[in-house]
């Protein structure tokens, strides 16, 4: 009785978590969505697969954007007006201001072109195709390869592919591995890099509830902010220029202000980061005991340290806004994600999912042969690897994600490398040290020397005492002890020391740039050894990284083998995905039912003048007051205007779908992903269909924002605003060339 109740346990466990997913589970490629368009047609979609993608004629994907180097964004516009988060935009925001015009306080509104801001060094990519290429790129590998000999087949093959791909000096490619290295894909993109900022509303809309609110429901944020591509005269990317002009898409998106209901059909397209669906037990081991703890634990000390200077400073607070965000954003995360993993039993699970593959793998000698050890390959891995884990960690989190003169430092290693060559080549020291002189003026925008220095001694600090002394270099261990383990005075001595602590100091260097002082530069030599004695343990780890790589890429293919019937996705790799599903409430616990979506009223009952996360602005509180939302309000069941602000849905989104339009099932834009609920903190792993909800801004509230608070109509006047979604307009086939 036991063993048959153990067998429908693992069993049922199997299919919830590798069979073939809902609707509301999976990030899809948009060129093989042949596989699930009747599933979608039966959902309430009204288009075909190949409105959705296409490689000739204009489709939804031509609409979509990878904005800077972790977002998405939409064109919404045939000027070129693109549409993304607020925080997505807002390293960019946060750039053109100062005490004098402060845009994160108050916003800001290009009224016309010239208004706009240039932004140097954000690009956006469209992508222009996607290619199956597994079979070219495999096409010299073989069993029993040695690993040095298979990894030297697929880059050489992956290079030839991307260096024919690249046939502009604009057109960028990669190939791309999915399923872990069983499957490859070529991705080519178009780059515009000439992106101005036309507008963002106030840090007390699009950043309503901060940290508080940071990945909860009810949520009021207005997270949304407005770009516009340039293009060259000819209509191709170009270089910021006065006389270039907006760029025409091949497709933009119309946008829906009918509204949501609970149940209606919803897709995202965009470009998620990250996620480990296939990650077993020994993985969410080390992600529970000892990487989430880490990165916890430092970034916490992190953000103590900025958050008491930006309280005491204005200008403080400007200067490191954005630095505080990325830190934060993903400090909550980990949290989230360890208290979900535990809650939802998921290390069982993937227990019982190995135990199952292993029951299937000793059903014949050949499955025997290919993937009988991979469990315990896995195993030993791990064995060897978890030792690092934390030193890894501490790398990158408290040295080169530490104080920014580390991470300047680390600029230097380029143009040391080239003071070093035997003979040394002018041009090229020049050039290099002339592209560190140009980066100077914005780093010190937004450098404050007392945190940075408290930062280091506090970051060294907390690596001397967690990290074993195996893995630290001897200049620092040296240094300590020099200063006889304080850290105030090391960091004052270097400080002191280094050409890297100062913006004249550094111009100073550049204009004759020495080998020989940055041989003697404390701070330059300390950067060098962590990371040295990084790279050091990084080969003494390869052999274990390679087992591991290899075992995962044998355990993902077995499951598929496992399970021939079965329609898989791979894991989010920034490349372009579809997810769909449908508009929903939820139950996060028990007797407790959250709404799928909030409104107005919700940002005045949050609202607290002694908290800068819940500050209202007087406009906004004003057209409440008035009811004066314009066509984007509506009436609820008790006859009241009132003004929606955000809306759930089951998607299956993670990082990088920041940004994403969630469109209906014409195509038309009706929201803007910006965020994952709390419960649901676990879903990079595992998806739990019944918790796992994506936070959309409504984009009614956007277009109320930009119209009747911004009354920026010169930008509503360029938009597709469509009264009822279910208008015959043919969305697609109408925005063709």
């Amino acid at each position: 009785m036991k063993k048959s109740l153990l067998f429908v346990l693992s069993m049922s466990l199997l299919i919830s978590v590798f069979a073939s997913p809902g609707p509301d589970e999976g990030m899809w490629i948009p060129l093989l969505l042949n596989k699930n368009i009747e599933k979608m047609k039966e959902m309430g979609l009204k288009l075909s697969a190949e409105d959705i993608y296409h490689i000739n004629n204009s489709s939804l994907k031509d609409a979509i954007v990878i904005f800077g180097g972790g977002c998405t964004g939409e064109m919404i516009s045939p000027e070129g007006l693109l549409l993304t988060n607020h925080h997505c935009g807002f390293g960019r925001i946060q750039s053109h201001s100062t005490t004098e015009h402060n845009y994160l306080k108050d916003g800001f509104w290009a009224r016309t072109r010239d208004d706009e801001l240039a932004n140097p060094g954000l690009s956006v990519k469209f992508l222009v195709r996607m290619e199956d290429v597994t079979g070219s790129v495999l096409e010299n590998v073989h069993p029993g390869m040695t690993d040095s000999a298979r990894n030297a087949n697929i880059s050489a093959a992956t290079a030839a592919i991307v260096n024919e791909a690249e046939d502009a000096s604009y057109i960028k490619a990669s190939v791309e591995s999915f399923f872990a290295g069983n499957e490859y894909y070529l991705v080519v993109y178009e780059v515009y890099t000439d992106v101005r900022l036309v507008g963002a509303p106030p840090s007390s809309i699009g950043k309503f509830g901060a940290d508080t609110d940071n990945w909860m429901w009810p949520r009021h944020t207005g997270d949304f902010s407005l770009f516009r591509v340039y293009a060259g005269p000819d209509g191709k990317p170009a270089k910021y220029a006065k006389e270039n002009i907006p760029m025409a898409p091949k497709h933009y998106l119309p946008i829906s202000i009918k509204g949501v209901d609970k149940g209606d059909f919803a897709m995202i397209m965009g470009n998620p980061g990250r996620t480990e669906r296939y990650l077993t037990s020994f993985g969410i081991q080390t992600a529970l005991e000892l990487k989430n703890p880490t990165i916890v634990k430092i970034r916490t000390k992190k953000l103590d340290i900025m958050r008491e200077e930006m309280d005491a400073s204005d200008a403080v607070r400007i200067q490191y806004a954005s630095k505080y965000a990325r830190t934060a954003n993903y400090w909550k995360y980990f949290q989230g994600q360890s208290k979900g993993l535990k809650r939802l039993h998921v290390y069982d699970k993937k227990v019982l999912i190995e135990k199952d593959f292993q029951d299937w793998v000793q059903k014949n000698d050949e499955s025997i042969r290919i993937y009988g050890n991979v469990i315990s390959d896995i195993k030993e891995a791990y064995d060897v690897l978890d030792p690092y884990e934390i030193p890894k960690q501490y790398f990158f989190e408290a040295i080169f994600r530490g104080p920014d003169i580390i991470g300047m430092a680390n600029r230097f290693r380029t143009l040391h490398r080239v003071l070093s060559e035997s003979e040394i080549e002018t041009e090229k020291v020049n050039q290099t040290a002339k592209a560190i002189s140009g980066s100077l003026p914005d780093y010190f925008k937004d450098y404050y020397l007392p945190i940075d220095k408290k930062l280091f001694a506090s970051m060294l600090e907390m690596y001397h005492a967690d990290v074993g002394r195996e893995f630290q270099p001897e200049y620092f261990l040296k240094l300590l002890t020099k200063f006889k383990g304080n850290y105030n005075r090391l960091t004052d001595y270097v400080f002191a020391k280094s050409i890297l602590s100062s913006q004249s100091k550094m111009e100073l260097f550049l204009v004759s740039p020495s080998k020989k002082v940055l041989d003697k530069d404390p701070v330059f030599q300390l950067m060098l050894a962590f990371l040295d004695r990084y790279l050091e343990l990084g080969r003494s780890a390869e052999e274990a990284i390679i087992k591991k790589m290899n075992a995962e890429r044998l355990f993902i293919a077995g499951l598929r083998e496992m399970n021939p019937d079965k329609n898989y996705y791979p894991d989010a790799n920034f490349t372009l995905r579809l997810t769909y599903g449908t508009v929903q409430d939820y139950y996060p616990a028990d007797a407790v039912h959250f709404n799928y979506y909030t409104t107005m009223e919700g940002i005045m009952q949050k609202e607290d003048d002694d908290n800068w996360e819940f500050e209202v602005d007087e406009k906004l509180k004003e057209l409440y007051e008035l009811k004066d939302f314009g066509r984007y309000g509506q009436v609820d069941s008790k006859g009241n205007k009132t003004m929606r602000v955000c809306f759930l849905t089951n998607h299956d989104i993670t990082g990088g779908n920041s940004g994403s339009p969630v469109l209906d099932a014409n195509g038309h834009l009706v929201g803007l992903a910006f965020d994952g609920n709390w419960e649901a903190m676990s879903g990079d792993i595992a998806f739990e269909p019944e918790l796992q909800r994506t936070i959309n801004v409504d984009i009614r509230y956007v277009l109320f924002v930009i119209e009747k608070y911004a009354e920026a109509y010169n930008l509503i006047d360029e938009m597709t605003v469509v009264e009822d979604s279910a208008e015959e307009l043919a969305p697609v086939e109408m925005l063709h060339d």
